[in-house]
């Protein structure tokens, strides 16, 4: 019994921190007439802790390691280079860039 409840425990631990993804599905973008392949990616949330491009995880698909910075740890403060970061209707932090677009960062305090 008792060996029982060991693995039902274990097996909830490992099934409750395991990540959720979804697949997307290659398509033509026509703005650039370039075709975008097919990729697998982490469902959004309203972190970046758990994305495969963030620092300290890895993506099981291609092995590579994420290099973004955290939301709220002193790294995220090093994106932007000086632009005024302004927060989204949604709790999104961006930057307008030299092209007049937005640049989305890590969450800063």
């Amino acid at each position: 019994m008792k060996k029982l409840l060991f693995l039902a425990l274990v097996s909830f631990g490992f099934t409750a921190s395991a990540q959720t993804t979804r697949s997307t599905a290659g398509y033509y973008k026509p703005s650039t007439q370039t075709y975008v392949k097919p990729y697998v990616s982490t469902t959004p949330n309203n972190t970046n802790r758990d994305n495969f491009s963030t620092t300290g995880n890895s993506n099981p698909y291609t092995g590579t390691s994420g290099t973004r910075a955290q939301d709220y740890t002193p790294a995220a403060n090093n994106y932007g280079s000086g632009k005024a970061i302004q927060t989204g209707s949604r709790g999104g932090q961006y930057y307008i860039n030299n092209s007049g677009n937005k640049t989305y960062v890590p969450k800063r305090y």
